[in-house]
């Protein structure tokens, strides 16, 4: 398997690695967005997640920055709907 060095692919790796967190970890996405502890509840997850990423994207892109922003754009902005203290 090749390293992606494609920005955009990249992004949208990010983006699948990290919808599948929310899918396999509903409960606890729901529990960190209401008590306003997502990455605590799923460091693991997350953690899991960065290393595939990087295991899989050229260390040329920004990684931290991508990975990061899926994180928001999947786990947060997704996790609008949740009753929170947070918004």
């Amino acid at each position: 398997m090749s390293t992606i060095d494609n920005p955009e692919l990249a992004k949208r790796l990010a983006r699948a690695i990290l919808s599948d967190v929310a899918m396999y970890n509903p409960d606890k996405v729901e529990n960190g967005i209401k008590n306003d502890n997502i990455f605590d509840v799923l460091k693991e997850e997350l953690e899991e997640g960065r290393q595939h990423f990087y295991s899989r994207v050229s260390p040329d892109l920004d990684l931290d920055l991508i990975y990061d922003i899926a994180v928001v754009d999947v786990l947060i902005k997704r996790a609008g709907k949740i009753e929170s203290s947070i918004w």
